[in-house]
């Protein structure tokens, strides 16, 4: 039989899984979620630019509080972030929500509803400490968001935190990674995008697709096929293959911080680790030199990447 303090820690326990059991529904991908980011990525990272406020967190926003689009709200009203009216003037609709027959604003489109949701937040006193945060605290501005009581979900913040980590969509708020994306749909019409960029090492990359060449990323992302191959170590008789990692900018001495070692797995080789890691081959055969050259780079192997 268990002693009160145990059925006491259980209970806590029941509860913080109800709380997070919709979180833990969440813990794979959705493609409608991934189809919803593509749509939005570029609204969001505008608004990021005039506003101030992270990508990261419109998007999270956006998601949750539309469902990726398909809420009721947001079908008949455009309205993604779930604003109520609050003095609004211009088209509104009920919905019930907190109260029954709410009253919530409505557009004429989708971007208008984030270019409302940047001004709500920009021009209301409450909201005010949070655009004094860095751009990529994404995790001061969730908490911040829920203390100044955008939503009454006591997890708010907590799945604002999770989205946006699951879908890594704190890569958009580096100013890198917006500007390949610009790139991207100024070039969308001549052909199709198929790379979703990345960031690693404060660097972004994309991954080789099947049909891919040096020329056709050339052409997608504005980089010279030479430039490529440098800043990847390739030289020019190289080929693609799908799943290599491809750099689109020089990459560094050394790994980012909190990546300071690697252990070596079967198969894997010292080009593998430096495109892992966004590190330059010359700088990772220097840190690892004497491992080089006793030869002792066989799985299990510990290489620093700083």
């Amino acid at each position: 039989m268990l002693h009160e303090g145990a059925m006491n820690t259980r209970r806590i326990g029941w509860l913080l899984l109800m709380l997070w059991v919709p979180l833990a529904l969440m813990g794979q991908r959705r493609i409608e979620y991934e189809e919803y980011i593509k749509r939005y990525r570029s609204v969001a990272i505008r608004e990021m630019k005039k506003y101030g406020i992270p990508a990261s967190i419109t998007l999270a926003q956006g998601l949750l509080e539309s469902n990726a689009g398909e809420s009721s709200l947001s079908r008949r009203s455009n309205n993604h972030f779930g604003i109520k009216c609050h003095g609004w003037k211009g088209r509104s609709v009920r919905y019930t929500d907190d109260a029954p027959n709410e009253c919530f604003r409505a557009y004429d489109k989708p971007e208008d509803s984030y270019r409302d949701h940047s001004v709500f937040l920009s021009t209301h006193d409450r909201y005010a400490s949070l655009f004094k945060l860095r751009m990529n605290d994404y995790k001061g501005w969730a908490y911040g968001l829920k203390r100044a009581g955008y939503a009454t979900s006591p997890t708010y913040a907590q799945t604002l935190i999770f989205i946006i980590e699951l879908y890594r969509l704190y890569e958009y708020d580096n100013k890198k990674l917006d500007r390949v994306i610009d790139r991207q749909e100024h070039v969308q019409e001549s052909f199709a995008i198929t790379h979703e960029p990345h960031l690693m090492n404060d660097l972004v990359y994309v991954v080789v697709n099947a049909g891919d060449s040096w020329k056709s990323l050339s052409e997608e992302f504005g980089i010279s096929v030479r430039k490529l191959q440098k800043y990847n170590d390739r030289d020019k008789k190289s080929s693609l293959y799908v799943g290599d990692i491809i750099y689109l900018h020089k990459k560094r001495s050394k790994a980012q911080k909190g990546n300071y070692v690697h252990v070596m797995r079967v198969g894997q080789s010292l080009y593998d680790i430096s495109q892992m890691y966004g590190i330059r081959l010359k700088k990772l055969v220097k840190m690892n030199k004497k491992l080089v050259e006793d030869d002792m780079l066989s799985a299990g192997t510990i290489l620093r990447l700083r």
